[in-house]
């Protein structure tokens, strides 16, 4: 058999493009207690504490904050813990996942 080089192209197809990224937004209310904020942030999004004071208090200031960013499914189950989590508090926290 003749020593042939075969050449092999890369199709479009074949290109996988990183996963789209989603933010998870906490939102503000006048019931749920800025310590158990932090406590969610800490537990659920493994922020430091210094971090989570943070986000915690531009959440109070500002309406909202981005907690993060993730790939749909982890955004989806991060916000389903945190607010599992306040409903088991009896808490009213608002956490919503959108599009980054």
């Amino acid at each position: 058999m003749p020593n042939e080089q075969v050449k092999y192209r890369q199709s479009a197809k074949n290109r996988t493009d990183a996963p789209r990224q989603f933010s998870v937004i906490l939102h503000n209310d006048d019931f749920t207690t800025m310590e158990f904020v932090v406590e969610v942030l800490m537990k659920i999004f493994y922020k430091s504490l210094p971090e989570a004071e943070t986000i915690m208090l531009t959440v109070h200031h500002k309406g909202s904050a981005s907690v993060g960013r993730y790939s749909y499914d982890i955004a989806c189950t991060k916000a389903a813990r945190a607010t599992e989590m306040a409903r088991a508090a009896n808490f009213p926290l608002r956490i919503t996942v959108e599009p980054a």
